[in-house]
C-alpha cells in the first residue's frame, strides 16, 4: 500500500527557488550585466592608463655623434715684413699648426690655413682672418693682428708655438674644473665682509660703481656677446669664519694664516647671506673680506705654512675672494675709495676671466689694445664654448634617445619630441654658420643645449622615470584580484549550471 508523502509545514516563507532574484535567468542577468560594464570599461582604462610614447627622431640623433664642427682659420704673414722668409716660414707655421690642433682633441675642429699677404692693410678683410707683422716687440692688436719682434720671426718653432697659444690654447683639466657651465645669462655679486661687526672701524661703505665701471665694465662689454650680464652688490657688517686661521710668529710680528685646506671651506654659507635677491640665474661671486683687526694680517699660506704675497684665490665655478689687510695708518678709515679698490678689482677681473674660459695670453706677449680681452683671446673662447655646447647638445639628445629605449615605460610626448627636432635643427644652424661666425656659431649651439637640455628634464619624462612595472603590478594586483575572482567563479558555476541543464532538457 503506498504511503503519501508527509506534507512539509508552511511557515509563511517561500522556497528559495521560487524567488524572482534568484531564478537562474536574474542571476545570469547580473552576471551578465557586470561582465558588460567589465568589457566596455576595458578600451577606457586602457586608454587612460596607458603611456603616450612618441617616436623620436633616433637616427638623426645618432648621426650627430660623428659630426664635428669646423673653424677655418686664416692666418696671413705680411710680405713686405717678413720679405723673402715669408713663404717658407709659411709652410713651416702651416705644419706646425695642424700637427698642433690634431693633437689636442677640444682643438681638432680647427682648420688652419697660413699663406702670405703683400699689403697687411688688406689682411683682415674676414672675421677668421689673422695677420702677423714684424715688429719691435710681440704684441697682439686689434683687428686680430700679432706684431712678432725679430727674435720670435727667426725661429718657425717659437712663432708657431705663440700662434699655438692664440689659436688654439692648451685647456688644462684644472682649468678645465674652474671654468663655470656655460649659460646665456649670469649674475654678478659684488660683497664687502666685515668679520667683526664689533669693531670700532668698521668699513662701511665702498665706492664700488667707480671700481666696476673703470675695471670690469671693459671685460663685461667684450663678453657680451657670449653673457648677458647683472650686477647686484652688498655690504655685511658681520662674517665670521667657521674656522680658526693658523697663528703664525715671524721674527717680532704675529700673523694669522690660511692653509691651503682653508679656502675650500673659506665661504661660511650657513652664516653669510651672499645673494641679495632671488633668481634662477646662475651667480658667479666677488668677495672683499675684511679680517678683524685681532688677525690681521691674514695671509695665505703656502704648502709649507710659509706666508705668500698673494691675497686673492679662486674657488672653481663659484667665484674670487680677495683678503683685504689694512695698514697701520689705514685702520681707521671706514670709507673704501676707488683708489683703495684698484687691486681688488683688478683681481676681480682677473678672477671673471679664468671663471668664464679666458685663456691668457702667451709668456712673453703683450696686448696693445685697450680693452682687457684681446681679439686673439675672444675668438678663442667663442670657438671652445661653441664646440663645448655642441658636443653637450649631442650627448643630451643622445641620452634622452638611450633611456628612451632602456625604460620601456618611459612617456614621451609631443613637447619633449618639439624641443629634440628643435634642438636638431639648432644644432645643424651651430655646424653651418661655425665655417662664417664662431659668434652665431655660439648662439646656434646655446640654443641647441637649450632645447636639448629642456627635452631631457620634461616633467613628463621624469615622473615615471623611477617607477618601474613591478611597482604597476603591486598597485593592480589587489584592487583586480578581489575583483576578478568572485567574477570568475560565478561565472563558471553558470556555464556548468547551463550545460547541465540542456543536458537535461535533451534527455528528458
Amino acid at each position: 500500500m503506498d504511503h503519501p508523502p508527509p506534507a512539509i509545514p508552511n511557515h509563511g516563507l517561500k522556497e528559495p527557488q521560487k524567488l524572482s532574484f534568484e531564478t537562474a535567468r536574474t542571476r545570469r542577468l547580473v552576471l551578465g550585466s557586470y561582465w558588460t560594464v567589465i568589457i566596455l570599461a576595458l578600451p577606457f582604462w586602457w586608454n587612460l592608463t596607458s603611456i603616450e610614447r612618441i617616436a623620436l627622431p633616433s637616427h638623426r640623433v645618432r648621426a650627430q655623434l660623428d659630426r664635428k664642427p669646423v673653424f677655418p682659420v686664416n692666418v696671413q704673414l705680411d710680405a713686405s715684413s717678413f720679405q723673402g722668409n715669408a713663404p717658407t716660414l709659411a709652410r713651416a707655421l702651416h705644419e706646425i699648426l695642424v700637427q698642433t690642433t690634431q693633437s689636442s682633441p677640444k682643438w681638432r675642429s680647427l682648420d688652419v690655413r697660413v699663406g702670405v699677404s703683400k699689403h697687411a692693410e688688406d689682411q683682415n678683410e674676414g672675421l677668421n682672418t689673422y695677420s702677423i707683422v714684424l715688429g719691435d716687440h710681440t704684441a697682439v692688436r686689434h683687428p686680430r693682428q700679432l706684431v712678432v719682434s725679430r727674435e720670435y720671426a727667426s725661429s718657425a718653432l717659437r712663432l708657431g708655438g705663440i700662434l699655438s697659444s692664440l689659436l688654439a690654447p692648451e685647456i688644462t683639466s684644472t682649468q678645465a674644473q674652474r671654468i663655470a657651465q656655460y649659460t646665456k645669462r649670469y649674475r654678478l655679486a659684488f660683497t664687502l665682509l666685515n668679520e667683526n661687526a664689533a669693531s670700532a672701524h668698521l668699513v662701511n661703505s665702498w665706492d664700488i660703481q667707480t671700481a666696476i665701471a673703470d675695471h670690469m665694465f671693459p671685460i663685461l662689454c667684450r663678453l657680451n656677446l657670449l653673457h648677458n650680464f647683472t650686477i647686484e652688490s652688498q655690504v655685511q657688517y658681520h662674517a665670521p669664519l667657521a674656522f680658526e686661521p693658523l697663528q703664525l710668529t715671524v721674527g717680532n710680528n704675529t700673523l694669522h694664516g690660511l692653509a691651503p685646506g682653508d679656502l675650500s671651506v673659506f665661504i661660511n654659507s650657513a652664516e653669510w647671506t651672499l645673494s641679495s635677491s632671488v633668481s634662477n640665474d646662475p651667480v658667479l661671486h666677488f668677495v672683499l673680506f675684511v679680517p678683524s683687526p685681532a688677525r690681521q694680517p691674514l695671509h695665505i699660506l703656502d704648502a709649507q705654512g710659509l706666508p705668500t704675497r698673494q691675497n686673492a684665490f679662486l674657488l672653481p665655478q663659484w667665484g674670487g675672494i680677495f683678503i683685504f689687510n689694512r695698514h697701520a695708518e689705514a685702520a681707521a678709515m671706514t670709507h673704501l675709495t676707488a683708489a683703495d679698490l684698484v687691486p681688488v678689482f683688478a683681481a676681480f677681473a682677473n678672477q671673471l676671466s679664468a671663471l668664464l674660459g679666458v685663456s691668457p695670453l702667451p709668456d712673453g706677449v703683450r696686448s696693445d689694445e685697450s680693452s682687457l680681452l684681446s681679439d686673439w683671446q675672444l675668438d678663442a673662447l667663442l670657438r671652445y664654448r661653441a664646440s663645448e655646447n655642441m658636443l653637450g647638445s649631442q650627448q643630451t639628445l643622445y641620452s634622452i634617445v638611450k633611456l628612451v629605449d632602456q625604460i620601456e615605460n618611459m612617456p614621451v610626448d609631443q613637447k619633449v619630441r618639439g624641443d629634440i627636432h628643435d634642438a636638431l635643427t639648432a644644432l645643424g644652424e651651430a655646424y653651418g654658420s661655425a665655417v662664417g661666425s664662431p659668434a652665431i656659431a655660439l648662439r646656434w649651439s646655446s640654443e641647441a643645449l637649450s632645447l636639448a637640455s629642456h627635452a631631457f628634464f620634461n616633467p613628463g619624462m621624469l615622473a615615471l622615470l623611477y617607477f618601474p612595472a613591478e611597482h604597476k603590478y603591486a598597485v593592480y594586483t589587489p584592487l583586480f584580484a578581489s575583483i576578478s575572482v568572485p567574477l570568475i567563479v560565478a561565472l563558471g558555476r553558470e556555464v556548468y549550471a547551463w550545460r547541465r541543464e540542456r543536458r537535461v532538457a535533451r534527455n528528458g
